[in-house]
Parts: C-alpha cells; sequence; structure tokens
C-alpha cells in the first residue's frame, strides 16, 4: 500500500502536477519531538524525493528539511507539498524534523502557515533580522512547534542576545557564509587558525548558552575535505559545542562520534529503565514520554545493553 503511495507522489511530481500532489498531502497530528539533545543536522532538499524516501535510514539526530537555498524558484511550490508529505508519513519519530522556510520577505509566512496544520517538529527561518520578525513568527506559529533562527544577517548579530524572546526559541544556526557577505568579510577568512573565527564561535556559543538556546555550529561546504572537517570538529567540541550542521552522511556519522556524551547517555538509558519498568508493572508495554519519546521493550533492551557495554 505505502509503495502505491509513494508511487503517485513520484508520478505527481515527474508530470508537474502541483495540484494532484497537493491532493496527497494530508494533513495529520504528529507526536512532536521536543528533544534538544540532538547533535548531527542533516540538511535535505525537499524537492529531491529519493533522499526523503531514505530518512528513516539516515543516522542524523535531526532531518532539516530544506525549502530554501539549493531550491529553484520553480522547484519551491513542488519542494513545500512534498515536505508537508514527508512529514505527515513520520507522525512519530526519535529524528527531529525542522523545517527551513524561505525568508520571510520571500515567502517564509505563508509556508509557515501552511506547514502549522502538518506539525513540524520545529520552523527554522533564515534571514532573521528583528526582534520584530521574531514576534511576528511566533505569533504565527502552531502552538507545539519550536522556533529556531539562522544567524547570518548583520543585524541578526548585533541583536543575539535579544532574539530568544521565549521558551518556543530553543535554537541558533551559525550560518557563516552568508554572515560573511553580510558584514563584508571574504570567506578566505573563515579559516580554525584565525582569531576572529575563535571569537566568532566564542561568542555565538556563550551568548547561546547564557539564553538557554541551543547552538549548531555552522555548515562546513567541502564535504569530500573530511580531514579538515574532522579538525573543525575536534576545536569545537573542545569549546564546548555539540551540534553541527552537515551536508552529507558521512559528516553524520563523524558529527555521532564527536559529540557522543557518554554521561547523557548512561543517564538516559538509566531513566528509560525505570520508566519502562515503571509501566511494565501497570501492564504497559509501550508509551510516550514527553523527554523521552517512544518507549517500548527493544528500546528498554537497547538501554540495558548499553549499560552493560559500559
Amino acid at each position: 500500500m505505502q509503495n502505491n503511495f509513494f508511487e503517485k507522489i513520484e508520478e505527481a511530481y515527474v508530470n508537474r502536477d502541483l495540484k494532484a500532489l497537493d491532493a496527497l498531502a494530508t494533513p495529520k497530528v504528529r507526536s512532536i519531538n521536543s528533544k534538544n539533545d540532538f547533535s548531527s543536522v542533516l540538511m535535505l532538499s525537499c524537492n529531491n524525493i529519493k533522499h526523503l524516501l531514505k530518512i528513516e535510514s539516515l543516522e542524523a539526530d535531526c532531518i532539516m528539511l530544506n525549502l530554501e537555498d539549493g531550491v529553484s524558484k520553480e522547484e519551491k511550490p513542488f519542494a513545500l507539498v512534498l515536505c508537508a508529505i514527508f512529514l505527515s508519513l513520520h507522525q512519530k519519530s526519535d529524528k527531529k524534523f525542522v523545517v527551513r522556510v524561505n525568508a520571510l520577505d520571500a515567502g517564509g509566512y505563508e509556508e509557515i502557515t501552511y506547514l502549522n496544520q502538518f506539525m513540524p517538529d520545529a520552523i527554522r527561518v533564515p534571514k532573521i533580522r528583528s526582534v520584530q520578525e521574531v514576534k511576528n513568527v511566533l505569533a504565527l506559529l502552531h502552538e507545539d512547534t519550536q522556533l529556531h533562527l539562522s544567524i547570518e544577517t548583520a543585524e541578526a548579530w548585533h541583536q543575539l542576545s535579544s532574539l530568544a524572546l521565549n521558551k518556543k526559541v530553543t535554537t541558533f544556526y551559525l550560518g557563516i557564509l552568508d554572515l560573511f557577505a553580510d558584514i563584508k568579510l571574504s570567506h578566505h577568512l573563515i579559516e580554525r587558525h584565525n582569531p576572529m573565527m575563535l571569537y566568532m564561535l566564542s561568542h555565538f556559543l556563550i551568548t547561546c548558552k547564557s539564553m538557554g538556546v541551543k547552538p549548531v555550529s555552522f555548515v562546513y561546504q567541502e564535504f569530500t575535505n573530511l580531514v579538515e572537517f574532522g579538525k573543525w570538529l575536534s576545536l569545537e567540541k573542545k569549546m564546548g559545542y555539540d551540534a553541527k550542521g552537515c551536508i552529507s552522511p558521512k559528516q553524520v556519522e563523524m558529527v555521532n562520534l564527536m559529540f557522543v556524551n557518554e554521561e547523557a547517555q548512561i543517564n538516559r538509558a538509566k531513566i528509560i529503565i525505570k520508566l519502562f519498568e515503571m509501566h511494565q508493572e501497570m501492564g504497559v508495554s509501550g508509551f510516550v514520554d514527553e523527554e523521552y519519546g517512544f518507549i517500548d521493550e527493544p528500546i528498554y533492551k537497547g538501554a540495558l545493553a548499553l549499560l552493560e557495554e559500559l
């Protein structure tokens, strides 16, 4: 049955039949993943059906469903509907589903309005420029959906400590390429040994942490240069980062290995075991916890195995 549904999606997309594609986007109530313990954030363009079909097999903690950069103007309407369809297909997931909409003055407000009915875990707004824009989005956003912001304009950098207006604003992403372009700095300055980069990473991290916002470090674009990518990861971990944007599965693998938090894993496993055994005594073998998501016997056994290995 599901294979037939995927065939309909692909047929409508190949035939450029937006009306038929939209008819396949059925709003469903999703179990919101409100956890913020993700480390690897993998960007997926929503006009690439083959990549969207692989979501379940990807190792990334967070899936960034991208409607902005990399999606042409002609493709954006199709990408938006495909994004909605795949949100509805993943009503509950341990992965965090975040949608990066277009800039607010380039259709972002309309996209948020449309996506509210499909309940993404979070909306990421690019090129944010003011506190007022954050207020506008918060007034529009579904009450259960978090708000993530891309810090990639001179105005956002200048107002960094003022943008987390309430607890719905949970995560900031450092958009280094756009930020450098906006403040008229050459991309050649994005180099590990440049003191300015150390300052920017430190300022971004400390400001975010002091507000209770999760800082996600920038995407390293040279995805084939894994040696240099690994050196950036090592530096960022030493500084205190625990999350980074990715554009390839190999980058995801390296991020997950670098940012593993053994103490947090142990604590998480202990709590899962305790919660499962408490529910098991009441005859319940599968349930959803607000913080730890869906827990059943395989999850419980996985937690036991983790503690045995350590």
